[in-house]
């Protein structure tokens, strides 16, 4: 079983409560937009898997990739930070979605919290909305859940305080 903190959209402020929520986590998965400052700490922290956002500057760009497509226990994995939703996915991941579907496809981007099942592609999106303080977001959210063999599941919504 591995555990898994998931945050996105953090735009350069990482909040000293992420440290507390991750402790338990075995992996962090950022979904873009790290800003700076962020992606250091938290790979010091705890193994850390990502994907550059349309704000991330050279330097996160060569440590990650656009998009990401990996394995997690038996889980096909696939990570990019500007995915769309079911029904409505982004035309940068449209061809290869329908052709070849993950189980978990995970986006950030939109600063909308998100979980939904897409019946037509049995995959899981997840978007775990925006840690950071920019942007229009309301409430600031990160995601915690589980991977055991072929299962997803544990799957708990953190909201952060204050804006």
């Amino acid at each position: 079983m591995k555990k898994i903190g998931l945050i996105s959209d953090t735009h350069g402020f990482l909040d000293d409560a992420v440290f507390k929520h991750f402790e338990s986590v075995d992996e962090i998965w950022h979904a873009g937009d790290f800003g700076p400052d962020v992606a250091e700490p938290l790979a010091a922290f705890k193994p850390l898997r990502g994907v550059f956002g349309n704000i991330d500057d050279a330097v996160i760009r060569n440590e990650f990739p656009e998009k990401n497509r990996f394995s997690c226990e038996r889980v096909d994995v696939w990570m990019t930070h500007i995915g769309g939703y079911p029904g409505k996915y982004s035309a940068l991941v449209k061809p290869e979605i329908y052709t070849n579907p993950p189980k978990l496809f995970i986006t950030g981007h939109s600063h909308i919290l998100k979980v939904m099942f897409d019946e037509k592609l049995k995959c899981l999106h997840i978007n775990p909305g925006a840690a950071g303080k920019h942007g229009w977001h309301k409430v600031r959210t990160l995601i915690r859940f589980c991977i055991t063999d072929e299962n997803i599941h544990i799957l708990e919504v953190i909201e952060l305080s204050g804006r």
